[in-house]
Formats: structure tokens, sequence, C-alpha cells
């Protein structure tokens, strides 16, 4: 054993043995050497790292004074001028920082010390291996010759010929390395002559930097600024890069960290047969308010290839989108927004690089709302761009300049209760009055007043809900230049009336030894709706909805407020449900319905209660859905097979033309890993939507059946495989094919995808429809921060239940 000493200014000094150090090794520090521990057995599962850094525990005591120094060495000399030199297995520890080394020498002033031989500095935060070093006792700096450094909680690590501490979570490097990838493994790094991180602020900045991959240069930046952890930070994001029958798409998005509640993303986009897009996103935050503005700018398209070439060249593209939210008070909020784009096919062709975006308007609002404990109001201003082309004048939306709406409810213990709907509007749309219908000629303004009164009886066994209310509409219209005869200020009222009843039957039940609660639940409803001639009305919003089991219990047979469906239909329907003792959880739920009509439903869009003979209706089909006795059979199962299946099932069927109408099949599985499976199955006769007619660009002039395959396949923590297929099996052609792959783990991201689709041209016509692909990829490097374009939302929405791994 070496002697025991200590000194007032050192704290204490003990002699020890030393342990075999790593600067005795002749090799690169090994991943032990740099405090790398490897995840072994069940904690490797499900992580994308293949370890971690942790910094070992500290080898000297706290001190009970932060500032005091404490000493660990083999031997232990005194110079005559006061300095100390000490060798063999040193440690020094003063406060949080602890520095091992061969030899230290300590001037006589206890200011800094100088060390050398196998060093070892760490502070909890980080860890730095070197040859040499010059550390402070007083502040926070130091620096080192021939460094190798970790920061733990980032998972950084690099190499630099000299490193100094500047202060507290500030470093500069030189001529050195960045990585955040594993020991050992150098799938890319940053070589730059000067690497400064500013670890308290987040981010790192470097000059004359080179990105190498495997060891091979590919980028070169005069300076670049980058992230080390998740907080926003200035710089150049991930580019995205697409190849199709387009030609290249590349995007190099720039991020703008403005202030803590203002960021900006600049994002030049170069298409080889367009040119060059460039667009842009602003977002800032208030603690009342909040919004973004959006858009992007084309000057002279160069017209596209393939299909749509010459479709717009020459022409300036452009979109914007800006939103602004806020609060007035805790019971009013407000919104503005306003979206506008050159022409109807700007998304199709540029939203997005894995080809179009689905995006069919573009809003313009400006709306404040008030919520009272019984009264909510709501004025707006609002409007739509449809994103169509070629767009007819019947297919403008209306304006709505204003709308102001107050509802209010009143609810008594007997179950009485009492309902006020309440909307004054005025429509505006610029066409020309005498290219569209008659009925759709006019403009000008609507009151809608529906009170309602109504009583609800309620027990665990049953329930029964008489209800009416009142429709009353009256219009102030102006058809402009068109000349007409119809009534300028027609009104209609009628009363809607329904009565809903049900019971709830159950027993005990035991399958496969687990224990079930079944329910049987007969429901009837009564509806009646008197026929009124709306024949004057316009038609401003309504639409006519499709039979399905939800319109066997709804007295509505249109959208909006211009048209009330003339009905008088009894629904009866047999549900039954099986439901977990335990929790109340549904397993199955199996239901059968239908209607029955006492009256033909002759009101359409036309508004025309005297419509009697087939030739009145557009279509033969459409004479037959007026005029027919009872609805199709509604059939509905929803059936948690257990914890990863599902199915799904609704079957319209004609008892009358022994005949589907409609049928959809699905069937899901969720695998606690990830794994996702979809298997769909539709099919829906010709027409059956009634609000979509010929000439439509939504109208199919056959019955349309399709399969659709969508899947997510997490192959290993780090592999994704995702895939989908839709199949037009009437005409025998793929709506969609999609195959991608994601590899993600703590040092990069890669997302290529290959993507087929149809471009129906805004048409009904499948002649003209034709086929466009694309091949696609994107990637990130883990601790430079960035991505390129967001593509997993999309896929979460091709592959309903997946959820991408975050790059």
């Amino acid at each position: 054993m070496g002697k025991r000493l200590s000194r007032s200014a050192l704290g204490s000094l003990v002699a020890g043995a030393s342990l075999s150090p790593w600067w005795v090794q002749a090799a690169p520090p090994s991943a032990q050497d740099l405090d790398w521990q490897p995840w072994e057995g069940a904690a490797a599962q499900g992580e994308l790292c293949r370890g971690r850094y942790v910094m070992p525990g500290y080898r000297l005591p706290q001190q009970d004074d932060p500032e005091t120094v404490a000493l660990e060495a083999s031997e232990l000399d005194y110079q005559a001028n006061g300095e100390a030199l000490l060798r063999g297995d040193v440690v020094l520890r003063r406060g949080n920082t602890q520095l091992e080394a061969a030899s230290l020498r300590l001037p006589e002033q206890r200011q800094h010390i100088e060390a050398e031989g196998g060093l070892a500095l760490r502070d909890g935060v980080a860890l730095v291996r070197g040859k040499q070093a010059n550390v402070s006792l007083v502040d926070d700096r130091a620096a080192l010759e021939g460094a190798q450094y970790v920061f733990y909680e980032q998972r950084l690590r690099g190499e630099a010929s000299r490193l100094e501490q500047r202060g507290e979570s500030l470093y500069r490097l030189n001529d050195a390395t960045f990585t955040t990838c594993d020991p050992g493994e150098n799938t890319w790094r940053l070589v730059g002559s000067e690497i400064n991180l500013h670890q308290a602020r987040g981010y790192g900045t470097a000059r004359h930097t080179r990105l190498e991959v495997k060891d091979t240069p590919v980028f070169y930046w005069p300076w670049l600024r980058f992230p080390l952890d998740d907080r926003r930070q200035t710089g150049l994001l991930w580019p995205t890069l697409g190849f199709s029958g387009d030609g290249v798409d590349y995007t190099q998005p720039f991020y703008w960290n403005i202030a803590a509640n203002h960021d900006a993303t600049i994002t030049p986009r170069w298409m080889s047969d367009h040119g060059l897009l460039l667009g842009g996103e602003y977002r800032y935050l208030y603690p009342d308010s909040r919004g973004q503005v959006e858009g992007a700018w084309l000057a002279s398209d160069d017209g596209g290839s393939g299909q749509r070439a010459d479709r717009h060249e020459g022409d300036d593209r452009w979109y914007i989108d800006a939103q602004h939210a806020g609060r007035v008070n805790e019971r009013s909020n407000y919104r503005l927004r306003y979206g506008s784009a050159s022409d109807g096919r700007y998304f199709e062709d540029f939203g997005s690089t894995l080809g179009g975006d689905s995006r069919s308007s573009m809003e313009r609002l400006a709306q404040v709302d008030y919520r009272g404990e019984r009264w909510q109001l709501d004025a707006r201003a609002q409007g739509f761009q449809r994103l169509e082309e070629t767009l007819n004048d019947s297919d403008k939306p209306f304006y709505r300049l204003p709308s102001l709406t107050a509802n209010a409810d009143w609810r008594q213990d007997s179950g009485l209760y009492y309902q006020w709907r309440s909307n004054a509007t005025h429509f505006w749309r610029d066409v020309d009055e005498n290219l569209v219908p008659e009925r759709e000629a006019a403009t000008g303004t609507r009151l809608h007043l529906t009170p309602a009164l109504g009583w609800r009886f309620e027990q665990p066994w049953g329930h029964l809900e008489p209800r009416t209310e009142l429709w009353h509409t009256a219009y102030a219209l102006d058809y402009g230049d068109r000349q007409t005869q119809r009534d300028e200020s027609p009104d209609r009222s009628v009363a809607v009336s329904s009565v809903d009843g049900g019971l709830v039957f159950e027993r005990e039940l035991e399958l496969a030894g687990r224990d079930y609660r079944q329910t049987l639940e007969p429901r009837l409803n009564y509806a009646y709706v008197p026929r009124t001639d709306q024949s004057e009305l316009p038609d401003f919003d309504s639409r006519e909805q499709p039979f399905s089991w939800n319109q066997l219990w709804s007295a509505n047979r249109f959208s909006g407020a211009d048209r009330v469906g003339d009905l008088n239909r009894l629904s009866y329907a047999l549900e039954s449900r099986l439901l977990e003792r335990e929790d109340g959880s549904e397993q199955l739920s199996v239901g059968v319905g239908q209607s029955v009509y006492f009256d033909d439903r002759r009101i359409d869009l036309d508004g025309d209660p005297d419509k009697r003979r087939p030739e009145d209706y557009l279509t033969a089909e459409r004479f037959y859905q007026a005029t027919r006795e009872r609805s199709p059979l509604v059939t509905r199962v929803d059936w948690q097979i257990n914890s990863r299946w599902s199915a799904g099932y609704e079957w319209l069927y004609d008892d009358h033309r022994d005949l589907t109408e409609r049928s959809a099949v699905d069937l899901h599985y969720r695998h606690p890993r990830g794994h996702v499976l979809n298997l769909g199955y539709r099919w829906e006769i010709e027409g059956f939507d009634p609000s979509v007619v010929p000439g439509d660009d939504g109208f199919r002039d056959y019955d349309r059946e399709e399969f659709d395959v969508s899947f997510a396949w997490k192959a290993t923590p780090q592999v994704d495989l995702i895939g989908r297929y839709i199949h037009d099996q009437t005409n025998q052609r793929s709506l969609e094919q999609l195959a991608g792959v994601q590899w993600n783990d703590c040092c990069y991201g890669v997302q290529v995808v290959w993507r087929e689709w149809v471009d129906d041209n805004d048409t009904a016509r499948v002649a003209d429809d034709y086929h466009d692909r694309g091949l696609f990829l994107r990637f990130v490097f883990k601790g430079l921060g960035g991505i390129g374009q967001e593509a997993d939302s999309y896929f979460e929405q091709a592959v309903p239940g997946y959820r991408a791994a975050a790059f």
C-alpha cells in the first residue's frame, strides 16, 4: 500500500491499488471503453437500438462541499516549488466531474491540472477519452488532445484531434467526427474541421463539413447547423427523392426556428418535367391563438410529361392556405381560414411526391361561436373552391355569406324535452344563371326554423321516444339575369314525426369456458312526413342519402334543409349482442332490419310531389326506388373474434328482385408487435347513391365490385414491410398498387416505396383513365435532424391500423 496523505486545498488524498487502465491498450477504445452496454435477453425485445451508453458509478464518494477536490493515486511526489505529481491509477473528483489518468500534475496555485496517459473525463453528461488534458478546477473548462467522446443521452460519439470544453455543456472540436451509429459502425458520420456542440441549447454547428456514408464522401457543406435533441433547430432538413414516369422529383426543405413560438419551413422542390416549385410554411403560437400559413409557387410550368403533358404548360401554378384560430373567452372561440389554388389539378400534380393529394376543395372561413349552458350560437362566412377541372357552373359550391345559427335544449326529469334549432344563411355563387338548371340559378337568403318536442322514456329493459319537429323554411331569392316564373319568396312548413321504441332481453351464457351476457333487442320505428310541394324551392345544400342501417331509424331522407322527403314507413329490426360479463366489452353484434313503406316517395331533388310515371324519373332505377313497397333487408355483423382478429359485414338485399344492392366484408388482424392485415370486399349496384347522377365525376355506369388488401409487417423492430392492392373486378384492372420497405434504427432511417395508381381525369368515364407510377425515396440520418416528405400519414391512411415508427 502507498502512503495516505491529505492537504486542505485538495480535500482527501487516498492511496490505493490501481486497475488495468484503458491507456495501456494499444487499440482504439472498445465499445465497453465508451461506456456502451448492449441490450441482453428480454430487454432487447422491441428496441430499435442495439444498446445504450451508461456512465459507470463514481470511484470516489461525493464530498460535502461540491467545490472540494478528492484524489486517489498509487504514488504522490511533492516538488520544492509546491507542485504535486501523482502517478499510477489516478482518480480525481470535483462535484459531478471525475477524471481518470495515468499521471497528473497539480501546479502550486491549484487552479488547474495537467494529465496524461489514457484519460477518461466523465461528468454524468459526457465521456471524453484522450492522450493529454488540461482541466480547470475553478470553472467548467478543459482541453484534451487526441479525444474520443460520447454524449450519453443524445447517443452521440466521435473523435477529435483536440476537444475543448468552453463552459457548461459547450464544446469545441477540431478535426472532428460526429455520428449516432453504434460503436464499431460508421454507416454515416459527419467530418468537419471544426464542430461546436451547444448542448444546453440543443444544437451543433460545423465548418467545412462533409457527410460520409460507409467512409465515402457524399455531400459537403461550408457551414452546417444540426440539432442535438428533439428541440427545434434552424437548418437543412433531409431531402426527398422520387422517380416516376414524370421524371425526377427532388425536395430540399430548410427549417427556420424563428423563436420559441414562431417557425418556418422553406421547401424548394425541383421536378424535371415541371420546373422549380418554391413552397413554404409559417407557424405561430400565442397563449390565446395559433395559426399557420402555407403555400407554393411555380412560375411557367414546363407542362409535365406522359398522359398529363402540356395540360398547364406556360401557366403559373400556386396555392395558399392560411389558418388562424383563437379564443375570445372561456365560452367563445373563433376561426379564420383562406385557401385557394391556381387550378383544380394543382394537388394532383404537386400535392405529394407519393403521387398526388386527395384534397378536393379549399376552404374560406370566418367563424365565431359561443357555448353556453343552454344556448349554442355560431356565426360564420364560409365558402369552398372545388378542386376539379374542368368545373361546370352547376358544380360550383355556394358561399354562405353569412350563416347564423342559434340552438338550445331544455330537458325535464320526467323525460320531456324541447329543442330549438334555427339558422339564417345567405347563399351566393359566381355563375352564369342562364347556364344552370332553373332551380339551381337562384341565390338568396334562407331562414330555417326547426323547433322540436319529444319525450324519452328509458329503462334497462327498453325505451320509448315519440318526437315531432316542425320544419319551417322561408326564402328571399334572386335569379339575376335569368327570366323565370318561379316564386322568389317561397316557403315551406312541414311536421316531421316519429315514434321509436325497443326492448332488451338478456340471458347469461357460457361459451368455450367464458362467461357472457347475450341480449336480444327488437326495435320498431315509425316515421311520417307529409308530402309537400317543394318544386319552387332552390337547392343550396341538400343531398339524398343512400339507404343504410342508420336510415332505418331516421325520418330524414335528405341532408341539408332545402328538401324534406315524404315518408310514411315502419322500420323493424332485431339485434343481438354478446357481451363479456366481466368488463362489458362487446364481442359480437348481429342485426337485421327492414322498412315497410305505406306510400311512394315522390320527393327528390326536383321537389315535385306529382311524379307518378316512370318517365318522370331520371332512370328506371330511380322510379323503382321511389315506388318500392319495402326497403332492402339490411344485415350487419361486427365480430371481435379474439384479441387480434376482428370482422365486419354489411349486406343490403332486395328480397323482391332477389338482388344484392350493396355488400361489404372486412377482416382485420392486429398483432401486439405491430403486424397489420386488412382484407376487404365491396359490391355496389349501379346508381346506389341517389345523390350522384350521370355526368358527375363520382358516377359509375356499372356495378362496382372491388377487392382491397393491405398489410404492414414488422419483420424486425427495425424493418417494416408495407403493401396495398385495390382491384376493380368489374373492369379487370388495378386501382392502386403500393409496396414499400422502411428501415429504422438509432443510426439512420430509409423508406423506399413503389406506387401505381389511376388518374381519372376528373371524369366518370373509364376509357380516359390512365395509370401513373413512381418510385419514392425518403431517408434521415439520426442526430442530424430533419426528414424528407412526411409519408407516415399517407401509409397510415392506406393501411388502416398501421403505426409507423417515427423517424
